[in-house]
């Protein structure tokens, strides 16, 4: 519990440095596309995005930073060996940011009745489509006794 805490307030200060180190706000600043990734749609568009030039570098940084938290989030939650199963396997070796980036917009985009829900849930249900695991091994099933 402890552990779930620090790295909650340690992602709130990161957020919060974030916001400081974004610069001059108000009318004469250019609208950024990572200013309101809330929603699968969102996070898809950022992560396929359709603009140019540095704000297309901007768009794949913030989704590849997202993907790579969440990613690592989930690795620290669930680890290897762990008594709770995780929510997705990747394989080793697996896809590139990148690659995850592009797969996520992809699957978002086939998967519009998800657009509204939150960025980090839309990514979630793409890293358990694309990425599952291996269903656990049953245990045989004991021999029953005949009737006498």
């Amino acid at each position: 519990m402890m552990r779930l805490v620090a790295t909650a307030a340690v992602l709130g200060l990161l957020g919060a440095s974030a916001a400081f180190a974004q610069g001059p706000r108000g009318p004469d600043r250019e609208p950024s596309v990572t200013d309101h990734v809330q929603t699968v749609r969102d996070l898809a568009g950022v992560c396929d995005p359709d603009v140019r030039g540095m704000r297309r570098l901007e768009a794949i940084a913030y989704c590849q930073g997202f993907l790579t938290g969440a990613g690592q989030f989930h690795a620290l939650l669930y680890p290897e060996g762990g008594p709770v199963r995780p929510l997705f396997c990747v394989t080793s070796p697996g896809p590139s940011v990148a690659q995850t980036g592009l797969g996520f917009a992809a699957w978002a985009r086939a998967n519009p009745r998800y657009a509204n829900e939150p960025a980090l849930d839309g990514f979630l249900r793409y890293a358990q489509a694309e990425f599952p695991c291996a269903t656990a091994p049953t245990r045989p099933s004991r021999p029953t006794r005949p009737n006498r």
